[in-house]
């Protein structure tokens, strides 16, 4: 269940399918609900599906914990890199 559906924002936790949301720790799934999802996050500029669900585990929970504008400018820059290079895309 997602708290805000259908209202994505820029940047934020992406939303996730069910089945992959229940891999989430339960902590980690109520600190992503507490941000609006996002069309790109952390996770996605660093590694994506190369960094596993231990990853989006980390990256989203230091996300939402540090959350800054400048945060989110610094994410929207590598979210371009991240893109061109489609490392971690699969």
């Amino acid at each position: 269940m997602v708290l805000f559906q259908g209202s994505i924002i820029l940047v934020g936790p992406r939303p996730l399918p069910g089945y992959h949301e229940e891999e989430l720790e339960m902590c980690i799934r109520a600190m992503r609900r507490r941000v609006r999802p996002g069309m790109t996050g952390m996770w996605q500029v660093s590694g994506r599906s190369d960094a596993g669900t231990n990853g989006m585990e980390l990256f989203d929970s230091y996300y939402v914990r540090n959350w800054s504008i400048w945060l989110d400018i610094v994410i929207l820059v590598r979210t371009f890199s991240a893109v061109i290079q489609s490392s971690g895309a699969y």
